[in-house]
């Protein structure tokens, strides 16, 4: 009798133990956001856009994503992992639109809800998209390297990579926007970057040539984020062409931002990382409380040129103070 007494008593005591772990990991909200990246500045504006977020919200974000722009299996491996942990969240910026639709299905059906951010995801399974209308964005740098060329000459294209669904957004949103100009040609579009810049200028050294840049086969040039437009911009000043040959390019790094002012780029469609961070977080603390969330979430983008640099509005979004929050 006294061993059956005792055996109910312990077995008690662990439910109630069990019962009180479940309530404490119900309070504490764990958020997991996982970039594309983590080298590029937009990811780090990214980052401190998301602690901001979480400071004011009171919920723990875990940062955590591949180190490289190209690294698929690395980034599903993440997603994977946090559903194993059981995180009450995720936030995530999909490498390919359409790999990353199963691993995403599988934290749902985990109950784990997930907000795409920045690069949209096939299906259905998502709450939200947080992230730039990037057909829109990509229409703004048409717009603005056809108003640089007098709506007249050859121009060129770098693309990013495959299944990458926010630059293919912005590459055909220039590209719509270049086909009305009647006395625009397009000598070249179909000529991938990839994910470094590294990468992307090796391409963009053999698209100049291919082009016979130098000759004048190339008027101007869009490349559509941050790593392409880097790339190339080594590539024009390479072959003694920055300057010389128009530039309109998409992302804004202190390296991007030092080629504006020196004239080796002519403008830069430019997102806002640091909202398109807070506003997940945000979206992803809304989801959790149970609160009906907008299925799509324009961030904005605007075209920064040496005229407007220096406005108070685009320095908050070009160069945002990220030592509060990164401590960096």
């Amino acid at each position: 009798m006294v061993g059956r007494t005792l055996r109910f008593a312990l077995v008690l005591v662990a439910t109630l133990l069990l019962l009180s772990c479940s309530r404490k990991e119900g309070g504490a909200k764990k958020i997991a956001v996982i970039p594309k990246g983590t080298t590029h500045e937009f990811w780090k504006a990214v980052h401190a856009g998301a602690v901001k977020a979480s400071r004011e919200i009171g919920v723990e974000i875990v940062w955590k994503g591949p180190l490289a722009e190209d690294d698929l299996k690395g980034q599903i491996d993440v997603v994977q992992s946090f559903v194993a942990q059981g995180v009450s969240g995720i936030v995530l910026a999909p490498l390919n639109d359409k790999a990353l639709e199963k691993p995403v299905e599988g934290a749902v059906k985990a109950n784990i809800p997930v907000v795409i951010f920045d690069s949209d995801l096939a299906g259905t399974s998502h709450k939200s998209f947080v992230a730039t209308d990037n057909l829109a964005a990509g229409r703004l740098a048409g717009e603005k390297l056809a108003a640089l060329l007098g709506q007249k000459g050859k121009i060129a294209v770098l693309r990013y990579q495959e299944g990458s669904a926010s630059t293919q957004k912005r590459e055909e949103g220039f590209l719509e926007a270049i086909r009305k100009m009647p006395d625009i040609q397009v000598v070249s579009d179909n000529q991938y970057g990839g994910a470094t810049t590294e990468s992307a200028f090796k391409k963009a050294e053999s698209l100049l040539a291919a082009q016979n840049a130098g000759s004048g086969g190339v008027d101007g040039v869009f490349c559509p984020n941050e790593s392409t437009t880097f790339g190339m911009l080594l590539a024009l000043r390479k072959a003694g062409l920055a300057g010389k040959i128009k530039f309109v390019g998409f992302d804004a790094s202190d390296k991007l931002v030092s080629a504006l002012r020196d004239g080796h780029v002519d403008a830069l469609v430019v997102q806002d990382p640091f909202k398109i961070g807070y506003e997940s977080v945000r979206t992803m603390a809304d989801v959790l409380a149970g609160k009906p969330v907008p299925p799509r979430i324009d961030t904005g983008a605007v075209v920064v040129d040496k005229a407007n640099l220096d406005n108070p509005e685009t320095k908050a979004i070009v160069a945002p103070d990220l030592a509060p929050w990164l401590g960096k």
